[in-house]
């Protein structure tokens, strides 16, 4: 036994005993709460949790606090019936706990009663309809009910409220796969230079995406138009859930013209969804065209109220120095995670950048700077469309300099 856990015992024992001689004050109350906490959340002794709490409430019945403690302990040891009888107390008491209605619904929905927890829920959004606790456990609740299509506006109303959370984004996206397993995309872009080369650039892509309780997995067919040829790219891509927490991003691509396309491409990262709101990334992308390049990069993001700010470098590893890409991000989300319109400024090319990668087989270490704006929009959720511009200034040569103007649309159809 350690002293902290032997000072909490002779506590209860020194409490209990001074009872008897002359009846428990409100901070003996107070510090037999203490010892409940304590047991609960630091030994995870239930039994003796629930021992504490009835000896304080015998003493002050009306402690809505000790109470419901006392109903989320009698929940977590999965004494169910026992659990409601102590919540409905709380909420006899004060009729409006928010903490009251979040433990009440966490149990139902423990115990596999959906339908109650549900009521639950709805009983507690009347009296606080902003509740982020509340919302988020209506939208668990009819997930696991498989009412997709009605939980999808209560995320939505969530996000509204507090764009930042990130367990209610993750949620959104997992009932999205629900409603429709797979996504067939489109998209065009056009490239245009007022210096470096004299014809435009004209790519095209089609994907199609499965997603799957591993994770989402695409295959998609690149076309380019540059350099007076054409050509294909193949890829394969996916990105495996291990947790709530951990995710990865794998690419591997191939092309039999190594003008227009890499002739090997391939990636591979991993993603941590962080506490407060914060994201981050660590990986490495490889290219061949006729030697090898590999690139590492570092991400960090942070949501913030509807906003997610980012930032990214690519580092490149070369005999003489290290090259370097950086580039700052920003998103406004005006609706669900589909829903957002973005703004990017950076300097140097991204190997994830199928429009201008072909540019990184260049001998000369080219300097630039760039801007883009991005807008994806969701209609009816099945239906998403993505626009955006960017503009890129480049000293593709040793003292010249020229201007690369992009536009490109695309569409997806999920199903």
């Amino acid at each position: 036994m350690n002293k902290r856990t032997l000072n909490q015992r002779l506590l209860l024992i020194l409490i209990v005993a001074t009872s008897f001689v002359s009846g428990l004050k409100a901070q003996d109350v107070d510090s037999l709460f203490t010892v409940a906490r304590d047991a609960a959340f630091e030994r995870k002794d239930y039994t003796t949790a629930i021992q504490v709490s009835k000896t304080a409430l015998d003493i002050k019945p009306d402690y809505t606090e000790l109470i419901i403690f006392l109903a989320r302990v009698y929940a977590w040891s999965k004494q169910y019936d026992s659990a409601r009888l102590y919540f409905n107390e709380a909420l006899r008491q004060q009729p409006g706990s928010e903490d009251a209605f979040t433990g009440f619904a966490d149990m139902e929905y423990w115990a596999g009663s959906h339908e109650a927890a549900l009521n639950v829920v709805n009983n507690g959004l009347k009296v606080h309809p902003a509740s982020e606790g509340l919302l988020l456990r209506k939208a668990r609740i009819l997930e696991a009910r498989k009412a997709y299509a009605e939980a999808i506006p209560v995320l939505d109303s969530l996000l509204r409220i507090n764009r930042k959370n990130a367990e209610a984004r993750r949620l959104a996206v997992q009932i999205q796969d629900h409603i429709a397993k797979n996504g067939l995309g489109v998209r065009y872009d056009y490239i245009h230079f007022d210096q470096q080369f004299p014809d435009p650039w004209h790519l095209a892509a089609v994907d199609y995406t499965r997603h799957t309780k591993a994770g989402a997995f695409t295959a998609r067919v690149n076309y380019a138009n540059r350099f007076s040829t054409e050509g294909l790219q193949y890829e394969l891509e996916a990105y495996p859930r291990f947790s709530k927490t951990f995710y990865s991003y794998l690419n591997v691509g191939y092309s039999d013209n190594n003008v227009v396309f890499p002739k090997w491409k391939a990636g591979a990262s991993l993603f941590a969804n962080l506490p407060k709101a914060f994201e981050a990334e660590l990986g490495v992308r490889y290219l061949y065209f006729n030697r090898d390049v590999f690139m590492y990069t570092i991400y960090a993001g942070k949501y913030y109220n509807r906003f997610l700010f980012g930032a990214r470098t690519f580092l490149t590893p070369q005999t003489s120095s290290l090259t370097q890409t950086y580039s700052i991000m920003t998103r406004y989300y005006f609706g669900g995670p589909n829903d957002y319109i973005g703004l990017l400024l950076g300097s140097g090319l991204s190997p994830d950048d199928v429009r201008s990668n072909v540019q990184l087989n260049s001998g000369y270490k080219m300097r630039n700077y760039n801007g883009e704006i991005t807008a994806r929009i969701s209609i009816q959720q099945l239906n998403v469309i993505t626009a955006n511009f960017s503009m890129l200034n480049q000293e593709y040569l040793p003292g010249q300099k020229g201007n690369q103007l992009q536009f490109g649309l695309g569409y997806i159809r999920r199903f």
